[in-house]
């Protein structure tokens, strides 16, 4: 039988979820913990992937098991796991639904602190920047979903059959104190890095080193920055899957700490 497993996970520590030899991962932990506890050799499908050091509020992944253990998996996984993965919910599915291609959109959110703070520094992406111009930020990070192409924001464009990526959502917020930003934005596909590529050029045109006709030129033209750099990877948190079939809220209380309206989180 096919489940579904809802998962999340503090990247810091891994090399992505991508299991791949001699490296840490997020699915090698999880296969070979599974594999332990049956007692069976199991293969984990995930919903996409994340770089290294790139959290997970909400993941998904898919395994076939027979189904026939007579103990709480969850507790026993959760017992055995490490302290920065965490399984939410086991759920048996009818059919073969996959985890990867039957979704329909990502969402992804970016925290970044201006100032420097020893217990955000592996949780949101530090620039000590105090004079970021977030209106044009902001008018940058609107010209987003006017677009599908993002030739422009990839490193490695031949790797792809197609640089076409539909993004439905993209806002920039603000705190209150104006020293920490919330970057969001929902696609149905993503291409490697994107996310972290487009918030260092937003950062730039924040930055006054690129304006934001500079930055749509990249969409427009399809042409990538002559200096691709991706932002810091601990700012990034893919944080809900959405399937036609499955509608789970994230589980992941701290994440919601780091967004929550109590922070007076203001749209730009």
């Amino acid at each position: 039988m096919r489940y579904f497993f809802h998962i999340g996970y503090n990247g810091i520590n891994y090399r992505g979820w991508q299991k791949l030899p001699g490296i840490d991962s997020v699915q090698n932990t999880l296969e070979t913990l599974i594999s332990q506890i049956l007692k069976t050799p199991v293969n984990i499908i995930g919903c996409g992937r994340t770089d290294a050091q790139v959290h997970a509020s909400q993941f998904f992944f898919h395994v076939d098991l027979d189904g026939n253990w007579d103990f709480d998996l969850l507790f026993r996984l959760n017992k055995n796991l490490p302290a920065d993965i965490a399984v939410f919910d086991i759920i048996p599915m009818e059919g073969l639904p996959h985890a990867r291609l039957d979704a329909t959109q990502r969402s992804y959110n970016y925290f970044i602190h201006t100032y420097k703070d020893p217990f955000l520094s592996s949780v949101s992406s530090l620039y000590q920047e105090r004079n970021l111009d977030l209106v044009k930020m902001k008018e940058a990070t609107s010209l987003l979903t006017k677009y599908n192409d993002y030739r422009g924001f990839c490193k490695n464009p031949s790797k792809y059959r197609t640089t076409i990526c539909q993004v439905s959502y993209a806002e920039l917020c603000v705190d209150n104190a104006g020293d920490r930003i919330k970057f969001t934005i929902s696609a149905n596909r993503f291409l490697g890095s994107m996310i972290r590529i487009l918030v260092h050029q937003i950062l730039l045109v924040g930055l006054r080193k690129l304006t934001v006709d500079e930055f749509e030129y990249y969409l427009i033209a399809k042409q990538s920055p002559k200096v691709i750099i991706p932002a810091y990877p601990q700012g990034l948190y893919l944080s809900k899957i959405d399937y036609p079939f499955l509608d789970i809220p994230p589980r992941s209380e701290f994440l919601k700490l780091l967004s929550d309206p109590i922070t007076n989180w203001q749209v730009i």
